[in-house]
Parts: structure tokens; sequence; C-alpha cells
């Protein structure tokens, strides 16, 4: 981090602690790349978002404060009026999480058991697009053949046809939008769900297909451990007569992220290559075995 990086950042964390009422004072820089991650004395996050956010970061204020008035496990937020403009990003406060790790497939299935038995809430949070950003990552998927891109843009919109169409499944509930053990912690207090910038109305079958998708497409969860979560949930979305459509968005979201970042990050191109040829036949069936990219 250069001093000249780090200016502006603190410029913009004193702004919005002031608009609030904290104190900057001792503040610790946890991250400082798009979004912005401050940790401030006495237990507060502070997160910056990326310019144009507003949208979302006002979105994630109001599923906080709902899941909160639920009495469903989650990050809290601090309370404090929010989100605020800083620098013209937005930026909002958060507890911070007690010690925790990274909670199990099994750990998720109860969460979402208790998010999608809550009625669609009361709030402004837009319908589900599995296909949300696709068409940008490709553009940006520079590393990747142009004949790769033009099948992949094809699949797109095969896919997003069939989304149009597709069988009906569960009723429509609040979903998590990227719901994956990585998106929730365990702690002394019990689970915690995180990163709430995706949640969305939709099909609930969509949040189980984020481990459906691991076990069968990318072998990052056994098949004990999907076992549990079915069981623990009560439904296996692989028996859903739409499972391979939503499975298919799940696939190409995680093919085109690798292939966006794969531009800017060397040790991400074969990797990027490699889930395109996957979903292209040439690496035989699945699971393929995907590696995970940090």
């Amino acid at each position: 981090m250069t001093i000249s990086a780090a200016a502006p950042a603190r410029h913009a964390l004193e702004q919005a602690c002031s608009t609030v009422g904290l104190n900057p004072v001792g503040a610790e820089l946890i991250r400082l790349a798009e979004n912005q991650i401050w940790r401030l004395p006495g237990g507060v996050i502070v997160r910056i978002a990326r310019p144009g956010q507003s949208a979302t970061a006002e979105r994630e204020v109001r599923v906080a404060r709902w899941l909160a008035q639920k009495g469903i496990p989650a990050v809290r937020l601090v309370d404090v009026n929010q989100p605020v403009e800083a620098g013209g990003r937005p930026v909002t406060f958060w507890k911070e999480l007690p010690s925790h790790e990274h909670g199990t497939p099994r750990d998720l299935a109860r969460l979402l058991l208790q998010l999608h038995a809550q009625p669609k809430p009361d709030i402004e949070l837009g319908y589900l697009d599995p296909f949300i950003r696709i068409a940008e990552r490709l553009d940006a998927a520079t590393t990747i053949p142009d004949d790769d891109r033009t099948w992949l843009r094809g699949l797109h919109s095969d896919l997003a046809a069939a989304w149009a169409e597709r069988p009906t499944g569960l009723p429509d509930r609040a979903v998590h939008g990227d719901a994956w053990p990585g998106n929730l912690v365990r702690t002394s207090r019990g689970l915690l769900m995180m990163d709430l910038e995706r949640f969305s109305i939709g099909p609930p079958e969509w949040d189980l297909v984020s481990t459906a998708v691991r076990r069968t497409t990318t072998g990052a969860v056994t098949a004990p451990e999907y076992d549990e979560f079915c069981a623990t949930y009560g439904l296996d979305v692989t028996e859903w007569a739409g499972y391979p459509i939503l499975a298919g968005a799940r696939e190409l979201r995680m093919a085109t992220y690798a292939a966006q970042h794969a531009a800017s990050n060397a040790e991400w191109t074969r990797e990027a290559q490699h889930r395109v040829d996957c979903l292209r036949g040439r690496c035989g069936p699945r699971p393929w075995n995907w590696k995970g990219i940090m």
C-alpha cells in the first residue's frame, strides 16, 4: 500500500465516520482494493464500496435489518443511519465478527432452511438475475480465444431462454443469491450468514444449486457432505426438472468469473481455459474438479 493510495482512502473513512458520529482515530486498514475495509477500535467494521454501488449498499442495509428483525443469524449493522456517501462511494458500518471459522454444507443447509421458511419480505429486493455481469465478464475475458467466447455467448443466450421457461419449483422467497460455505461462518455464538449483496426474490432452488454444483461439477463437496446437506434441508435439488438450467447458469458464472480475472492475473489463465474446455465437452464427464480461485 502506497501513501498516495492510502491518503484518499483514509479521507473517505474520516468523512464517513464524521457523518455518523464515529471516531476514526486508531482505525486499522484491513483491505485496500475496489472495496475498502477498515476496523475501528471498539469492534466496528467500515466497508467503503466501489463507486456506483449505492443501490447495492442500500439493499444490503435493508436485508440486514430484515434478517435481524426475523432473528435469522447474519452479520449485523452498527446502529447508525446508513449507508452514507464519502468520496463518491457508499459506506456501511458493521459489527465485527467474533472469532470464527467457515461453516460446512450441513451448516449452510440449516441457515437456508431458516431463510427460505420466511414469507417474501415486504422490502425492495428486485428479482434474481442468475446471469448478472455475464456479458461484461465475457467482454473482459481477453485470454479466452474468440471462438470460445462466441460459444459462451451462445450458451448464455440458450440458458437465459431456458431460465425464462423453467419448470415450476418451490414458491419464490428471499434468497441469498451466493449461498456457499464461504459465505457463512461458525462462531462461539452460532452460525452467521455473510455477504448479503446478492439477496433478491427468486426460486429457493438457486441457493441449493451452488452446493449441488460443488458436488457434481467441481468436486469440492464430497458425497457424504452432499447427502448431509440434502437431509438437513429436506430436498435434493438435482432431482428437480429445472436443475440442469440453474446448474448451467452457475457453471457459466464460475467459468466467466475465472475468465474475466485471468485477463489481469496470469495465475488464473490455465484454470479459466480449463473451465471453458469442460463446458465445451473437451474434458470428459463431470465432476471436473475445478480448482478454487482466490
